[in-house]
């Protein structure tokens, strides 16, 4: 059983001398090192019959399994502790826990420190103490009400989602993203992820080279994305990603543009654009493209070796206007012209391309 409440010395006295009386153990987590001593010597203040003892991760490992052992031999009935407490603890006759400050504590956290205690066939309670109402920030509030609201067997994968809803899933699939994902974007992270995956369980080095999986990386430098403003759902962002990334063909494309308009409306120029990209890779997927990259003054097409492109098409693509195409190294196109406009990038990627397959 599971109580939030505001820390108060009635409740911690009733709290621990109703487990004593019992028979029982208290573990009283109190989270800071600093003043974990003044804690204790408080409790021992409030609590005189009780044994307690204190036990913190800056104690040497000799003195801390001495603490132990002697609270698991029941020489001690209080065990003062942060949360070193929080894995690997099994005391059947611990059946009470008192978190103080648990507004300060993740929710999986408060779970997983919860189940410390409970783990015989007494009833196990756990007190949640908490500051006056006013100094908790919202999410705390929440965390703490999930808490006591799921206190039964299989409560774990409810609270998982409490916390997701919570804290947020993060910026994944937002315009704000950082790192790695940011320079390569969502889909051919997602293809790297799965290229790898795929290497590992089958024994393979997976390299470090980016493969080619879904034809080419087409970056023309203008937003392809679902806003969040045109679907807040983060996991039907994500449903709709893979399969406009897995669609083989424009057809299938077409379908799921009309799906979406009529199911979340006109779609914005983000999303069209998205669109537009992906049928550009499905065109270069044929040709063996690598990369593509277009920017305001030009860019870079790159094959991958031994491409299934007739050669004598790009010769003649680099051949029909020397002063805007040229070679850069064996499996390189580049390409100088003026390109400000998205539209024009668009335009100009798929005149390339099919005049490439038109070889």
């Amino acid at each position: 059983k599971t109580f939030v409440r505001e820390r108060s010395k009635p409740l911690i006295e009733e709290a621990v001398n109703r487990e004593l009386s019992r028979g029982g153990q208290v573990y009283y987590l109190h989270n800071e090192v600093e003043t974990i001593e003044v804690t204790a010597a408080e409790l021992r203040d409030w609590l005189p019959s009780a044994r307690i003892a204190v036990a913190h991760g800056q104690m040497s490992e000799r003195e801390l399994e001495h603490i132990m052992s002697d609270f698991y031999h029941r020489r001690f009935n209080v065990l003062v502790c942060t949360t070193i407490i929080e894995t690997g603890i099994d005391i059947p006759t611990a059946n009470t826990i008192i978190m103080d400050r648990a507004d300060r504590l993740g929710l999986a956290q408060l779970h997983q420190l919860r189940g410390r205690v409970g783990r015989s066939h007494h009833q196990a309670y756990a007190f949640c103490l908490t500051p006056p109402e006013a100094a908790i920030t919202s999410d705390a509030k929440k965390r703490l009400q999930a808490l006591e609201d799921l206190d039964t067997l299989g409560a774990g994968f409810i609270l998982a989602t409490h916390d997701l809803e919570i804290r947020g899933a993060g910026e994944l699939l937002g315009e704000d993203q950082s790192g790695n994902l940011q320079a390569i974007g969502f889909s051919l992270f997602m293809e790297l992820l799965d290229h790898t995956v795929k290497s590992l369980q089958a024994g393979r080095d997976p390299g470090l080279e980016l493969p080619s999986i879904r034809g080419a990386e087409i970056d023309l430098q203008i937003p392809a994305l679902i806003p969040d403003s045109y679907l807040g759902d983060v996991h039907s962002r994500l449903v709709l990603y893979k399969r406009i990334a897995s669609a083989k063909s424009k057809h299938e494309l077409d379908e799921l543009r009309v799906e979406m308009i009529d199911r979340f409306g006109e779609t914005p120029s983000q999303v069209d654009n998205l669109f537009t990209v992906t049928e550009l890779k499905l065109q270069a997927l044929p040709l063996g493209v690598k990369t593509i990259k277009v920017g305001p003054k030009g860019g870079k097409l790159e094959f991958i070796p031994n491409p299934p492109v007739n050669p004598q098409a790009v010769v003649n693509l680099v051949q029909s206007n020397p002063k805007c195409f040229g070679f850069a190294g064996s499996t390189s196109i580049k390409f100088m012209l003026d390109l400000s406009a998205s539209e024009q990038r668009i335009a100009f990627v798929d005149d390339l391309l099919r005049r490439l397959a038109s070889g």
